[in-house]
């Protein structure tokens, strides 16, 4: 295949994969969800196989409460899915939610989140990684980027440009202005998304702040805010912030409406 006609082929694969974000932001897709969710469960299986589970009836009682709070205002199908819930046996602060209908809470998480409201800050970011498609979009993107730097070694080399040093610099190109972005895009959406979910299940949307404060005093080493794949803290918590008093009437009509959830460690 030629150049030219690579890239014809790649554009009509790009504008028939797009589709909407539940904020409506467009989105490329080129991976369906059943292959998604089996990307998941068997990710999950695996870590399993591993040991990577550890017996925790309290901590998993805890964070299954919570997360079945969140489940139960998440739009169809994740609202009607089975979940699982399992504890990790790693002290960093740290969870994830995976296509297919799987959660995984580090035990180090506990000692951060501490009580049932910065806990549905974290579950309801992960959740809204799974509902926004976030998994699939990031392997479209992937794709997406790796066809278009084959395209432009291919078309390199028929200019007589060093095939190698043509796709190096692509590849820089595509990362920095392509994928973080993207990955940026997508943490800030999770934020927007999780705490709309955690004032619709009767969390105090007011926790995401707290939580997020938290996690930004834990110290270490940052990239720089232009090249990390998460809003910089600042940033982080300005939006936060702005978006809680704006979700407090949905925090307490839920409420109102008896979404009062009572999870406790």
């Amino acid at each position: 295949m030629n150049y030219r006609h690579l890239l014809v082929s790649l554009a009509a694969t790009l504008l028939g994969s797009c589709v909407t974000s539940p904020t409506g932001r467009s989105q490329l897709m080129m991976v369906p969800d059943s292959q998604m969710n089996q990307m998941g469960l068997t990710a999950f299986n695996d870590m399993r196989k591993q040991g990577k589970f550890v017996d925790a009836p309290r901590e998993r009682a805890y964070a299954t409460c919570v997360a079945n709070a969140l489940i139960a205002v998440l739009p169809a199908p994740w609202n009607t899915q089975s979940w699982e819930v399992q504890i990790i046996g790693d002290d960093s602060a740290n969870a994830f939610a995976l296509p297919g209908g799987r959660i995984g809470v580090n035990k180090g998480m506990f000692k951060v989140a501490t009580d049932q409201d910065q806990l549905a800050t974290v579950l309801g970011h992960e959740l809204s990684h799974v509902v926004a498609r976030h998994g699939a979009e990031r392997v479209s993107d992937n794709m997406a980027t790796q066809a278009a730097v084959a395209a432009g070694t291919i078309y390199a080399g028929s200019r007589g440009t060093n095939a190698g040093y043509a796709a190096a610099a692509l590849g820089l190109g595509a990362e920095v202005g392509i994928l973080l972005p993207f990955s940026r895009t997508q943490e800030s959406e999770a934020d927007t998304l999780g705490q709309r979910y955690m004032a619709q299940a009767g969390f105090d949307p007011r926790a995401a702040v707290t939580l997020w404060d938290k996690m930004g005093a834990q110290g270490g080493s940052k990239p720089p805010a232009f090249l990390s794949t998460h809003p910089s803290s600042g940033n982080r918590a300005q939006a936060l912030n702005q978006q809680a008093q704006q979700l407090l009437p949905v925090y307490q009509q839920a409420r109102s409406h008896g979404r009062a959830p009572d999870c406790r460690l």
